[in-house]
C-alpha cells in the first residue's frame, strides 16, 4: 500500500488569530509545522497550536525563518551561515519547549518561505540548516524539496533521516524549484485541482508550469494553512487519497 504523510503550515499568525481554522485543518492533516515567532506566531500562539495539535495526534515539527515579521519570511536576508545554523537551533529549541510540555517530542523540521528556497538550490545553506537540526537532535527529520537532492543530502551528511516534501497547492517550475509567488497561477487555490496535483504526487509525478512531467519521490505533501482555501483542499485531497488507498499516515509511523 501507497503511504505519504500530510503536512501543514500553521500557527502562523498573533494572539491566536487564525486558531480556529489550523483546528480544523488538524482533523485532515498527520504533520504540523509550526512557526516559532521570527515570520509568525507568538508564544501564545505556539503553546496552544501544539496543544490542539497533540490533542489530535498529530505530529508535530518546528518551522523556523529568517527574521522577517512584516516579510512573513518571504524576504532573502544576508545572513552568513552560522547565524543560519545558530537561528535553525534556537527556534527548534523554542518550540520544542513547548512539545515537551504537552508530553511529546518534536518529530521534524522543516524551514520556511525564504530560507527554505534558498536552501533548494545552495548546498552550503541547507548544511547550515541541517547543522542546526542536528545540534539539537539527530532523532528528528529534515524535511525539504524533494526536487532538491543537495537539500537532503545535508541531513543525511549529519545523522538525519530526511523527507523529500513536494507542495500540492503549488506550481513548479521545469527545473523543480517552485513558481515564485510573483507569478500568475504560482498557487493552486482549486480543492479539485490540488487533489489531483496530490495524487500525481504520490505517483511520483506533478506537471510543470510548462506542461513537462517532473519526476521525484515525495514522503510528505504540504498544504499552506494560510492559503485561502487550505481547509477546502485538505478535505479534497484526504477524500481523493482514500479512494486511491493511500494511507496517510506521519512520518514516524
Amino acid at each position: 500500500m501507497l503511504r505519504i504523510d500530510l503536512n501543514c503550515d500553521m500557527g502562523e499568525s498573533f494572539k491566536l488569530a487564525g486558531l480556529e481554522n489550523d483546528a480544523a485543518l488538524l482533523d485532515y492533516v498527520t504533520s504540523a509545522n509550526i512557526a516559532c515567532g521570527f515570520h509568525a506566531g507568538d508564544p501564545t500562539t505556539m503553546s496552544q497550536t501544539v496543544k490542539v495539535a497533540v490533542a489530535k495526534g498529530v505530529a508535530i515539527g518546528a518551522h523556523p525563518s529568517y527574521l522577517d515579521i512584516e516579510g512573513f519570511g518571504r524576504r532573502p536576508q544576508n545572513l552568513n551561515l552560522d547565524e543560519i545554523e545558530a537561528l535553525v537551533l534556537y527556534q527548534t529549541g523554542a518550540l520544542s519547549a513547548f512539545a515537551r510540555a504537552n508530553g511529546v517530542e518534536l518529530t521534524h523540521v522543516k524551514p520556511h518561505g525564504a530560507l527554505y528556497n534558498l536552501a533548494a538550490v545552495e548546498p552550503a545553506v541547507a548544511r547550515a540548516i541541517a547543522h542546526g537540526v542536528a545540534a539539537f537532535s539527530r532523532d528528528l527529520i529534515l524535511v525539504g524539496l524533494a526536487t532538491a537532492p543537495a537539500f537532503l543530502e545535508a541531513g543525511t551528511q549529519v545523522g538525519l533521516r530526511v523527507a523529500g516534501e513536494a507542495f500540492i497547492d503549488r506550481a513548479y517550475n521545469p527545473d523543480g524549484t517552485l513558481v515564485s509567488r510573483q507569478q500568475p497561477n504560482s498557487l493552486l487555490t482549486d480543492p479539485q485541482a490540488a487533489a489531483n496535483q496530490a495524487a500525481g504526487l504520490v505517483e511520483g509525478h506533478v506537471q510543470a508550469s510548462d506542461g513537462s512531467t517532473l519526476k521525484l519521490h515525495a514522503d510528505t505533501l504540504c498544504i499552506h494553512g494560510d492559503g485561502p482555501t487550505a481547509l477546502a483542499i485538505a478535505k479534497a485531497v484526504r477524500e481523493v487519497l482514500q479512494q486511491t488507498g493511500v494511507r496517510v499516515c506521519s512520518l514516524n509511523s
